[in-house]
């Protein structure tokens, strides 16, 4: 499971010019799913997530967790996260789930991002054509596989 999260000041996902999520200063957290993925991934990437100190504290110090700041988190799937260009100029995504496994991985992260933060999390819809807008905070944008557990 690849993350790249992202701290804004604010986000928004837009479906067919319809508004479906916003949020505040807090996170962005794009997630790719492939079939190797396994529970064990999940709660292990939303506990890294709502653990990263990267928002400042009182001295302008990124020494602050999402939980800590009381941010607010969107989570929205994109399966490009897996592409391969390695071979030519068109990306393979042969290494992204399928909807019958990425769905259920998806929704069981939203639930536990949603746990370990202690609110509720906003999203996307997974296999829409989204509009994804956000002010980058920083910028700060992290990449994390669960595959590389460095």
């Amino acid at each position: 499971m690849r993350t790249l999260i992202q701290r804004v000041q604010h986000a928004s996902v837009t479906i067919d010019g319809q508004l479906k999520s916003k949020i505040g200063k807090g996170l962005l957290v794009l997630v790719g799913i492939e079939d190797r993925d396994t529970q064990e991934d999940i709660e292990w990437l939303c506990k890294k997530i709502a653990n990263l100190r990267i928002f400042d504290d009182e001295n302008g110090v990124m020494n602050r967790s999402i939980v800590e700041t009381e941010g607010e988190v969107m989570v929205v799937s994109q399966f490009t996260l897996h592409a391969s260009t390695k071979k030519g100029n068109r990306p393979s995504y042969i290494h992204a789930s399928k909807p019958d496994i990425a769905i259920p991985m998806y929704e069981a992260f939203c639930a536990e991002m949603g746990l370990q933060i202690g609110k509720e999390v906003q999203t996307g819809t997974f296999g829409a054509d989204m509009k994804v807008e956000l002010v980058n905070d920083g910028p700060v944008t992290i990449w994390i596989d669960s595959q590389n557990k460095e």
